[in-house]
């Protein structure tokens, strides 16, 4: 009997065949066993490239070249001659960059980008119709992105004046053109390649520069300058943590893709049998089973090519509250936060960040507010590619968006008495919103009209009918939430963000993340003093308190599973070095935080849990230590040059 493989037919890839023989024997397609293998190569390439390619060690042209190098040598790989596309895109468009006035370079980048992609989809949909095959359309959906932001970036740092610009613009704003191999190196680095995620032309290049540990130094409020003048010797923080935690979530989401997807293929939903020989409930049931197998696919190599950069250095993000390291700053999924959404908003700004940092950047934040979402969605739809699928999805998502939008006025505040009634409803909203993610998205992929609109008929059109219900019919017969004039007046501060569009927003300390509206609440509730106190609006003395409940009230379920899932990790890793502790006793560790030196001659580690070490007590080796650290400080101070980055290469 012939064994199932999972993957499409390999009649149009174009690839390497040279390990045909290895996906024979694991029962996948042989692009897949390609993609797989260049990924898990990068992993240990990315190690190399943290630890013997530092910035404190190589010059920048050095970085460049290798993380160049090997992206096109892996995308020759994968693509074969279908690999000069991945070279040929980014020249036009650099041409276009060196060419074109800034004040329409952006538009014209943009143009050119989408078209040349188009031209690849429109091929793949005529040659190679309905394929799964990984072919070169992946990396440059990537590529667009890359150019096209770093185009607008130039157009800000350029052209526009800063008065006129967002924070987050002031933040990516390029104002001085890219060398050619600064260009390539950034567009065609080995990190992203495959995968993406997307990352912004200013981080990237701070990233090869080293300069990006300046900037999120805990004492250093995002100031670059203030850490170039500084003395200090820096300790970078290791990745390992981070790294090692995505590469098992990535094998766990494999796992159960793996586990599933004969189970509840995608694929059945095409057929007669299944159209005609089921229920109404096991549609809709196997809808939603079937789509949330496939995200699994996503998960997997997105939390992959996460690990893949982090390795490498590149992702670092800061430290939070309690000093504990981050490493979200091109993260490309926020699992737990998307499948424990409470409305469809909330899940789709937890789904590929980064394209919604690109559809923001070069289209919502540029266009008046009353046509972004549609922008966005229509945007979206275009670079996906042709499949009538995708037009399916995006339309139907944004009426899906303004009806959750609707229903949220409508009914949460009737919930928000006791925390039963929160978290029953909670509970309720995570369940509605898989089912409206799963009927949304089943087009997307199974990609083709006849048999998305046949599967709608089957189950009636009942949630495009909800929608509709809730948008047109539902406002007339129920009253919303009435708001005292302060809570309207921070509605209109944070109107933007709770609009359908993607989120993303640069802090006080101009770093990028992705902020949610509880966040926001939790903010005002601050700024008002809410912090548990019983607050009266003067005029109308409601008990505003009352009214905000739910948003101040911080053990709603997705929250208290998250808080359950960090607390059991820390838990993981402060065993972890209590063993280490034990077994390597008197040697100085170098863990994930700011190593620096107080006043009184004590070595602090902000992480939390870890202990204070006194240097009046000091081993052989920790003298050994402070006595070359303080020699680079002198070093320092007496040639006046920039702060030492002490690499974490080799740390656990």
């Amino acid at each position: 009997m012939e064994t199932l493989k999972i993957g499409m037919n390999d009649g149009q890839y174009d690839g390497s065949k040279r390990f045909l023989w290895l996906a024979d024997l694991c029962g996948l397609s042989v692009d897949l066993i390609n993609f797989l293998l260049s990924q898990v190569l990068a992993l240990f390439l990315a190690s190399f490239f943290r630890s013997f390619l530092h910035p404190t060690k190589v010059p920048s042209g050095i970085r460049h070249i290798y993380g160049l190098s090997i992206g096109l040598c892996l995308g020759y790989f994968c693509f074969g001659q279908q690999a000069i596309h991945i070279a040929g895109l980014p020249a036009l468009c650099y041409i276009v960059i060196r060419t074109q006035n800034p004040q329409i370079v952006q538009r014209v980048v943009l143009v050119v980008s989408m078209l040349y992609l188009s031209c690849i989809h429109l091929h793949r949909l005529f040659y190679d119709y309905g394929s799964a095959t990984v072919d070169i359309t992946g990396p440059l959906m990537i590529i667009t992105q890359k150019v096209t932001t770093l185009a607008f970036s130039i157009h800000d740092g350029v052209y526009r004046d800063e008065s006129e610009l967002s924070k987050t613009q002031q933040y990516h704003a390029v104002r001085q053109l890219p060398s050619a191999l600064e260009y390539f190196a950034y567009v065609l680095h080995f990190q992203g390649l495959m995968a993406g995620p997307l990352v912004f032309y200013r981080d990237y290049i701070e990233f090869i520069e080293g300069s990006h540990i300046l900037r999120h130094t805990p004492s250093s409020n995002g100031n670059l300058d203030q850490n170039l003048n500084s003395k200090k010797i820096i300790m970078e923080p290791s990745p390992m943590k981070a790294v090692v935690k995505k590469v098992i979530g990535s094998l766990i989401c494999a796992f159960v893709y793996m586990k599933f997807v004969t189970v509840y293929p995608i694929d059945a939903l095409k057929d007669k049998e299944f159209s005609t020989g089921t229920s109404f409930l096991y549609k809709m049931w196997f809808i939603m089973t079937s789509t949330t197998v496939t995200r699994f696919k996503y998960y997997h190599a997105w939390l992959l090519a996460d690990a893949i950069c982090n390795n490498s250095g590149l992702g670092f993000n800061g430290y939070d509250k309690d000093g504990n390291v981050k490493w979200d700053l091109i993260s490309n999924i926020n699992v737990v936060s998307f499948e424990l959404a409470t409305n469809v908003r909330d899940a789709i700004n937890n789904w590929n960040l980064g394209t919604n940092r690109w559809l923001r950047n070069v289209v919502y934040d540029r266009v008046p507010k009353q046509y972004g979402t549609y922008l966005v969605f229509a945007l979206s739809a275009l670079w996906h590619g042709f499949y009538p699928g995708y037009y399916i999805t995006f339309a139907y998502m944004a009426l899906v968006v303004t009806a959750a939008r609707t229903a949220r006025k409508l009914f949460r505040y009737r919930f928000q008495d006791t925390a039963f009634k929160r978290r029953f409803y909670d509970i309720l909203t995570i369940l509605i919103t898989r089912v409206f993610m799963g009927y949304t998205t089943f087009p997307f992929v199974l990609l083709e009209l006849q048999s998305s609109i046949r599967l709608f008929v089957d189950v009636y059109g009942c949630l495009h009918l909800v929608a509709l219900f809730v948008n047109i019919v539902l406002p007339k017969l129920l009253q919303g939430e009435k708001r005292s004039n302060s809570l309207k007046a921070s509605t209109e501060q944070t109107k933007t963000v709770d609009s359908a569009g993607p989120v993303d927003a640069c802090d006080i300390n101009e770093t990028t993340k992705t902020t949610s509206s509880t966040d926001k609440l939790n903010d005002f509730n601050r700024t008002n003093g809410m912090n548990g106190n019983k607050v009266l609006d003067s005029k109308n003395g409601v008990n505003v308190r009352a009214t905000m409940n739910g948003a101040n009230d911080m053990n709603n379920l997705s929250y208290m599973i998250r808080e359950k899932i960090d607390c059991e990790t820390r838990n993981i890793e402060n065993f972890i070095d209590k063993t280490v502790d034990k077994t390597v006793t008197g040697i100085v560790e170098l863990k994930d935080d700011l190593m620096s030196y107080g006043n009184d001659d004590q070595i602090y580690m902000n992480a939390d849990g870890l202990r204070q070490r006194n240097v009046d007590r000091k081993s052989d080796n920790e003298n050994f230590i402070r006595k070359e650290i303080e020699a680079l400080n002198n070093a320092v101070q007496q040639n006046n040059v920039l702060p030492a980055v002490l690499s974490n290469g080799h740390a656990k």
